[in-house]
């Protein structure tokens, strides 16, 4: 992992659509996030991953691309974004692109090319059968709506058709090998907008669906891995600094596979789910058991038994990133208050890896009941405009209401970032302080020492960052640990008492040195 940066690298997950409007036409743009520049920097967050930005009809909110080398116009121009990786630098900030490898939109020209009877360079760049009738067993298809005559295979919505880098093992005509030169081709094609970006400032990629390359893979996803090694080779050759973290939620095969750091993501049963919401959509009939619920009765041991096993098979290859929430999930404050997330995130923000905050939870930002915009569903909730401050449009944009990308919070309590920031016991103020603590204390980056010294259902769990102490008790009830922690407390939300034991008042989180 050539990226050394990321030691120290806090990211913030910004939604370009809903973060700041500078023109008036209630859709935020490049512009607005150079002006919100410092205030991402005062957060403590050195580092961006902005969604994408890209040229595309957006019936999937920008991950239909239509051109990956141009910008979408509601954002800006190519010299926009060029201007902000330049500002971005100049505090100190590093930006990742949303990169979208598996399809583009049914727009873009490649596969208006790839439709045609005739045969030319694209006709494999997407995977189609070979008759007009013929399904694409076991894949999502769509027929009859080309010139040529067969089925193409889709990776997500019908407007997105799946790219070809090939089958891992064919038993079809049509399915090709992924060495086969027109899957290579492919594969070229997208080191070459990497390189594109890279050159012009950008400092790497997050990368959506990124196990989905190859089709009929193997459990180890040996194809798609090779693909992405691949790829690695040329950035360690080409960019040394660039860095990738994957949307893959499965670090063992994604870090090996040459990625920097992987999401772990809130999927149905898995450990990270078992945090902060129980349950992967809107539901609140569901019984909501996670950790840091304050009334769940949860066991910090669903957790472990997964990511405890992943750490110490990955902590030599890269970095776990454990995020606050993501475009695609809903909001912690779906479930959890403002108390219940100061010590969520003092969890998160100690924890090893590279952090991710997405925009609008360092202030409790409401997930919205709201009709789907742009293929969002029940995404779209979480996707709403940053709350500023209070006024028009919550200091998000000039334009008319009816023109916003999507409604405000309308509650009269909507928290704002300005209100937080003159609340020196606001969420904002924790988050700010939890991230100043990470970065003075080398312990507590990415690549610090973890080890778990403590982990009982309702009882503190105390867990070790280097030569630093951890214990949190997120439930109502005092709790007490049977281990020995000692020292001075540098960091605490609520009240501990050290000793022989350690007892936790309720709700409470402390850093012991």
């Amino acid at each position: 992992m050539a990226a050394t940066w990321l030691k120290d690298a806090v990211f913030y997950e910004i939604y370009p659509q809903s973060f700041y409007d500078t023109n008036g036409d209630g859709i935020g743009d490049f512009n607005g996030i150079i002006e919100k520049l410092d205030y991402i920097k005062s957060l403590g967050c050195n580092a961006l991953w902005i969604n994408p930005c890209f040229d595309s009809p957006f019936k999937d909110a920008g991950y239909d691309v239509r051109d990956y080398k141009k910008v979408a116009p509601r954002y800006g121009c190519n010299n926009d974004l060029y201007r902000l990786f330049g500002e971005a630098h100049k505090k100190g900030i590093k930006v990742l692109l949303d990169l979208v490898p598996g399809h583009t939109s049914e727009e873009h020209p490649w596969f208006l090319e790839s439709q045609k009877e005739t045969k030319n360079e694209y006709s494999n760049r997407y995977i189609w059968t070979d008759f007009c009738f013929q399904p694409a067993k076991d894949l999502n298809y769509v027929g009859g709506e080309s010139e040529r005559s067969g089925t193409y295979v889709l990776n997500f919505f019908k407007c997105q058709p799946a790219l070809n880098y090939g089958f891992l093992n064919p038993t079809e005509p049509w399915q090709l090998p992924i060495d086969h030169p027109d899957c290579l081709a492919t594969r070229e094609a997208l080191k070459d907008i990497m390189r594109f970006w890279l050159s012009h400032g950008c400092d790497g990629f997050r990368v959506d669906m990124a196990g989905s390359l190859v089709k009929y893979d193997d459990e180890k996803k040996t194809g798609t891995s090779a693909v992405w090694k691949d790829v690695r080779k040329m950035l360690d050759e080409e960019f040394p600094d660039a860095a990738m973290v994957a949307e893959w939620s499965n670090p063992p095969i994604a870090l090996r596979a040459g990625y920097d750091m992987d999401f772990y993501l809130n999927h149905p049963g898995n450990g990270y789910s078992t945090l902060m919401r129980d349950y992967f959509v809107n539901d609140k009939t569901k019984e909501d058991n996670s950790y840091f619920k304050k009334d769940g009765n949860g066991d910090i041991n669903r957790f472990l038994d997964e990511y405890v096993k992943w750490y110490e098979d990955t902590k030599d290859l890269g970095y776990i990133s454990m995020l606050t929430c993501n475009h695609d999930t809903n909001r912690p404050r779906y479930t959890l208050e403002p108390d219940e997330l100061k010590i969520a995130y003092s969890f998160l923000f100690t924890m090893p890896g590279v952090p991710f905050l997405y925009y609008g939870d360092e202030i409790g930002m409401r997930y919205l009941e709201l009709t789907t915009k742009e293929g969002g569903y029940y995404r779209t909730g979480s996707r709403t405009p940053m709350q500023w401050k209070r006024g028009k449009n919550l200091g998000f944009s000039e334009g008319c209401e009816d023109s916003l990308y999507l409604p405000v919070d309308s509650a009269a309590d909507a928290p704002t970032v300005e209100a937080q920031e003159a609340d020196p016991d606001s969420l904002l103020n924790t988050v700010k302080k939890l991230l100043a603590l990470r970065h003075s204390e080398e312990d507590l980056q990415a690549d610090g020492d973890f080890e778990v010294l403590f982990a009982e259902k309702g009882k503190p769990f105390v867990y070790r960052r280097g030569k630093l102490t951890i214990a949190v008790n997120p439930s109502v009830n005092e709790a007490v640990a049977d281990v020995s922690v000692k020292g001075e407390i540098i960091y605490s939300i609520g009240d501990a008492t050290l000793g022989d034991k350690i007892t936790l008042k309720p709700q409470s989180f402390v850093v012991v040195r």
